[in-house]
């Protein structure tokens, strides 16, 4: 017998059946893993929506089941499969396993993305006409679904600060004794550090594993610390809503000038105690983020994306 977890979940590697390559790792429930054998086709329980879901059913990238393996101690499935569609990965590449981890704990991405999720998971098409449950039906504009969907990772990530400001796990979490201390100035002075790593990424003088690894990278690392600050100040996440912010800097196009000035601004408003200057020295920053991304091709969603994963890894958060 399978050995579900105490949610009632049970992880479930899956490797492409031809090459040997590990396409993906996700959670079954009973009722996903009996569909998965009834049908022939990968489903799947998305713990973030609570529910039930088969594998390219928006992309059209379903997976055939060839064989199902158990492990020694029940616990975790292997399932190797034919990938019908380029991409496994739900952000466009072959396999979500795309990214190397350099020695200085950096990424390097290794891989060619093969399609545009935005594009893919904006359109209201079902793709999937096989399907044995309904696709997700999205009538609204891509734009309106970006802004939903960065305003819930918004929401989310702030949401994880808040906690560990007001739970105080300094021990294990270096992000909740930053919080614990209250000090404005060292986080400005951090934050100014990130912005001047950002703006070099574009510039092209700081660069690790390229400009679009680097631009989600050091976009991540300078909302963080924007986060910081609006924890630390007691700001509602609707006192400045970082989400509208990113998407103003990633569609203002200006220019390099421009955002250098932006920068300085930035800095100098959070310096400030008043909380109307604190929100728009944050909303300053956080369109910095929403520029680099557009001047480097990168979705407005990955920096955003990127910290959620590294929350996720600590146990933060769930999927």
């Amino acid at each position: 017998m399978l050995k579900f977890d105490r949610q009632g979940l049970i992880p479930t590697v899956i490797q492409d059946d031809a090459t040997g390559e590990v396409l993906m790792v996700a959670f079954m429930n009973e009722e996903a893993f009996e569909r998965t054998r009834e049908t022939g086709f990968t489903h799947f329980f998305s713990r973030s929506r609570d529910t039930i879901w088969r594998k390219g059913e928006q992309s059209g990238n379903v997976q055939e089941v060839r064989n199902i393996f158990v492990n020694c101690e029940e616990n975790s499935l292997l399932i190797r499969v034919i990938q019908h569609g380029d991409a496994a990965c739900h952000t466009g590449y072959r396999s979500c396993y795309h990214r190397r981890l350099l020695p200085d704990g950096t990424y390097e991405t290794v891989a060619e993305r093969l399609f545009d999720p935005e594009i893919v998971y904006g359109s209201s098409k079902n793709t999937n006409a096989q399907s044995s449950i309904p696709a997700i039906q999205t009538e609204a504009p891509v734009e309106e679904q970006l802004i939903a969907s960065l305003e819930t990772k918004m929401r989310q990530l702030y949401g994880v600060y808040l906690y560990l400001r007001d739970h105080d796990m300094s021990e294990v979490s270096n992000t909740s004794r930053l919080l614990q201390e209250h000090s404005q100035s060292y986080l400005v002075s951090r934050l100014a550090d990130e912005l001047q790593e950002l703006a070099e990424v574009q510039s092209g003088t700081h660069i690790h594993a390229g400009q679009q690894p680097d631009t989600i990278l050091e976009g991540s690392q300078v909302g963080y610390w924007l986060l910081l600050l609006a924890a630390t100040k007691n700001l509602s996440y609707d006192a400045f809503t970082p989400h509208t912010s990113i998407l103003q800097g990633y569609y203002a196009h200006y220019g390099t000038s421009q955002a250098i000035e932006q920068q300085q601004q930035c800095l100098n408003l959070l310096a400030a105690q008043e909380p109307s200057a604190l929100a728009q020295g944050l909303h300053l920053g956080f369109a910095l983020i929403g520029w680099a991304c557009a001047e480097t091709g990168v979705s407005p969603l990955a920096p955003t994306e990127f910290d959620l994963e590294q929350i996720q890894r600590k146990g933060l958060i769930g999927e």
